[in-house]
């Protein structure tokens, strides 16, 4: 059966000491000649394993399945697609309603030894749940309420709740999943293990540095609060510095149209709190941001926060894209 790494085996993965993963030597070694195959469907995924796989990389093949700035959201898997899903020997998928159509390839599966990793069922109760914040509209409802009760799993009307898909946008997560990476890494190829453990703890380190500065970032404005005319994938960012938001939308969802309400709540919002920015994300047209900031009283840039929900492999590195971010924040935060 397939092995899918889950709580119990993270809890062995992370049993070596501070950014160190160790599990047990794979069974099998790989067959001389024979390529492991690797599949992420999404950017952030796809540039961690570059990364711990370090010059290792030309001897694996890695694949990359959302790599022609196809909005996560939106991907229709092709049949090719699901032909490499079903026989790679690793897959890294989100695990959330986006991607709910990798579960058909595993059915389909030609290799019972592969390894899953999926990003929401490693987070476990460290997943988020979609929320949905004054003046946000979410499908048609307005009402400014939060519909998920305290155990986190169903709305005010009993509706199972979804879960904030864009873990990648944590740091913190990001150090997580590197480390399981790792592992798998270190079983898949385990007469190459040391290698991967010392990419992954020279990639913590730059991923510890980078989160400091944004702490230190956020501890230092002015203003600590965000406010999106457009979806709002960034609940795991904010949510580790403290940060607060305004947004027309929830991370996932499929509105295009801001309603007049909408417009005019976040107008008011960026008065009373005298935000310098509209923000929005590195696939909008802008046009709801620039209604917005039309409609205050004072005059307001448009700025982009990059969700890498659509990255293209060619261009930039995760940590890059993640540096930006952090220029683009402090700018937005005085």
């Amino acid at each position: 059966m397939k092995r899918i790494i889950a709580a119990a085996l993270i809890v062995l993965l992370l049993t070596a000491g501070c950014h160190q993963a160790r599990i047990p030597a794979a069974p099998d070694e790989t067959p001389p000649g024979k390529r492991i195959s690797i599949v992420c469907t999404i950017f952030p995924t796809y540039d961690w394993v570059r990364e711990i796989l370090g010059d290792r990389a030309d001897a694996f093949d890695l694949t990359l399945l959302l790599n022609s700035r196809i909005d996560l959201h939106s991907y229709q898997p092709s049949v090719d697609d699901m032909v490499k899903i079903a026989a790679c020997d690793l897959l890294l998928y989100v695990g959330g309603e986006s991607d709910d159509w990798v579960e058909d390839a595993l059915r389909q599966s030609a290799n019972p030894d592969m390894t899953v990793l999926n990003l929401l069922d490693l987070l476990g109760d460290s997943a988020k749940i979609e929320e949905i914040v004054e003046g946000m509209q979410d499908g048609g409802d307005h009402d400014g309420h939060d519909h998920h009760d305290d155990d986190g799993h169903h709305d005010d009307d009993g509706h199972e709740a979804d879960y904030d898909e864009h873990v990648w946008l944590s740091l913190k997560n990001a150090a997580f999943f590197c480390e399981v990476i790792a592992g798998a890494l270190a079983a898949l190829d385990s007469g190459n293990a040391g290698i991967y453990r010392s990419n992954l703890t020279a990639y913590q380190r730059k991923l510890a540095d980078l989160d400091k500065d944004y702490q230190a970032a956020v501890n230092a404005a002015p203003v600590k609060i965000l406010l999106f005319g457009d979806r709002f994938p960034f609940r795991y960012l904010v949510d580790d510095y403290g940060i607060e938001y305004y947004a027309a939308f929830s991370g996932c969802s499929a509105e295009t149209e801001a309603s007049f309400d909408a417009i005019v709540f976040l107008a008011k919002k960026a008065d009373e709190l005298n935000l310098n920015a509209v923000m929005v994300t590195e696939s909008s047209d802008q046009s709801i941001a620039r209604t917005i900031a039309g409609s205050t009283k004072g005059t307001r840039q448009i700025l982009v926060l990059d969700s890498m929900q659509s990255a293209d492999s060619a261009n930039g590195r995760y940590l890059s894209i993640m540096e930006s971010n952090l220029n683009v924040l402090k700018e937005a935060l005085i």
